[in-house]
């Protein structure tokens, strides 16, 4: 007869927590990220007296409040009865990263690369979309939004126009 031993190991209690994504905007661009300080959407900026060859910035802090790194990305969001003359063939929209290096929340011109990610019309930033890049859980990325107009028709004198600009986060792909 064959004597027969046996034993085992066990791993009990397996858990799982699905990670999230979640976009933050910094209210106050000088300020930290408290969660005083972290709202989900923001009024944005009133530009007036727009002509040729104009241009201003805007600058907005982005933080991941999720658990999972994110790829992100920006685009304009309009109904066309907000803009029913067609200003978006004309306005541009060029978005830098910027790194506020001494956190006063105010867009320095030594803080802004010398390449854009991308300079689009705002037509175009609605149907394309900007790509900006991954951000890791806990991290603060300030995007710098240029808008500018080259040639303003004209016929567009005294024309208005409201537009919405969005940022996505993604997942899917992303090296965790």
């Amino acid at each position: 007869a064959k004597a027969a031993f046996e034993d085992k190991g066990e791993v009990k209690g397996a858990s799982f927590t699905v990670g999230n994504a979640d976009i933050k905007l910094l209210s106050n661009l000088s300020s930290g990220t408290s969660n005083e300080n972290l709202v989900d959407t923001k009024d944005g900026p009133v530009f007036s007296n727009v002509y040729s060859s104009w241009t201003s910035d805007y600058g907005v802090k982005v933080y991941n409040g999720g658990t999972l790194k994110f790829n992100l990305n920006s685009e304009s969001f309009y109904e066309t009865a907000n803009d029913p003359d067609g200003l978006r063939e004309y306005i541009y929209v060029e978005v830098f990263k910027w790194n506020d290096v001494n956190n006063n929340g105010i867009v320095d011109s030594y803080e802004i690369p010398e390449s854009s990610l991308a300079k689009k019309t705002i037509l175009k930033w609605k149907t394309e979309g900007i790509a900006i890049g991954e951000i890791d859980s806990g991290e603060t990325l300030g995007l710098l939004f240029r808008f500018s107009v080259e040639n303003m028709s004209s016929t567009k004198q005294g024309k208005e126009a409201s537009y919405d600009f969005v940022l996505n986060a993604t997942t899917d792909g992303v090296t965790q």
